[in-house]
């Protein structure tokens, strides 16, 4: 992850208005914005988030951003200007730092930073990111945060009030194929079916288990073919054939390997 702040060079002091996060592998660009931050400091597209209360900048609109500082994808002689900067395609993070995000609209520029130079109350805010998340029986969603707090997400209301979300309502197999967002910063659907991090935590209810009561779950109770063939005393053609004629239950199967619960597994020794 790549972190800049951004200053504005007209101003007598200078200081840090926001930060840019970028992350390398997703291409994604991300905004945070300090406490108090005054609206009228900030660039024109920043200051509508300060105006409702919002701190962080999600991706869509730190690319809207960036776009706004870099040669457009359709300038007449972008061939050339490519080349003359040794750039082999267009690359939007490239373009940007070729002059440090400056543009000719206004005097904002942008300076690295690491990490550790981020305000604290910024790097609270990554406690609370996203883990990981496991999609539940209608419309819930168990999400694990970076602070070890695990929450339980009932999504069917948000969904029901928010246009965009409708056809998860309408075709409800499409709710299992939920993404975690670059950076934790909540989940997704598609570009346009996000739910952030900040809504998941404040929705959720806590639910009374640790990532690592989860992860020794899986570890004991969620078992291979092979292993279950062992349980079972047969070959792994004999757990093939049960579990095409529906008498086990795989979680999850692949063109290499299929998963069980151990406890599925024991209880056909019962029969």
């Amino acid at each position: 992850m790549k972190i800049f702040a951004i200053r504005d060079e007209s101003a007598e002091v200078q200081k840090d208005l926001a930060y840019l996060l970028y992350y390398e592998f997703e291409k994604r660009f991300y905004i945070e914005l300090p406490e108090g931050a005054d609206p009228w400091e900030l660039p024109l597209l920043l200051d509508s988030f300060v105006r409702r209360n919002e701190t962080t900048v999600n991706s869509y609109w730190g690319k809207v951003w960036v776009q706004q500082r870099i040669i457009p994808t359709d300038r007449q002689n972008i061939g050339e200007i490519l080349r003359d900067n040794q750039l082999e395609e267009y690359d939007e993070y490239e373009l940007l730092i070729l002059a440090m995000g400056r543009c000719a609209q206004d005097d904002y520029y942008l300076v690295p930073i690491d990490e550790k130079d981020l305000p604290e109350e910024i790097i609270k805010r990554f406690a609370t990111r996203i883990e990981d998340i496991l999609p539940l029986e209608d419309y819930g969603l168990l999400v694990f945060f970076r602070d070890g707090m695990i929450k339980k997400c009932d999504l069917r209301k948000h969904f029901e009030k928010t246009l965009g979300f409708q056809i998860l309502l309408k075709k409800p197999e499409y709710f299992e194929h939920v993404q975690m967002q670059t950076g934790g910063y909540g989940v997704s659907w598609d570009v346009n079916m996000t739910v952030s991090d900040s809504v998941l935590y404040r929705i959720g209810k806590k639910v009374p288990l640790t990532v690592a009561d989860f992860r020794n779950f899986v570890s004991h109770r969620v078992i291979n073919a092979a292993e279950a063939a062992e349980i079972l005393g047969c070959s792994r053609q004999n757990i093939i054939d049960l579990t095409k004629r529906g008498k086990l239950h795989p979680l999850k199967t692949s063109d290499k390997n299929t998963l069980y619960l151990k406890s599925e597994i024991l209880k056909r020794n019962w029969q």
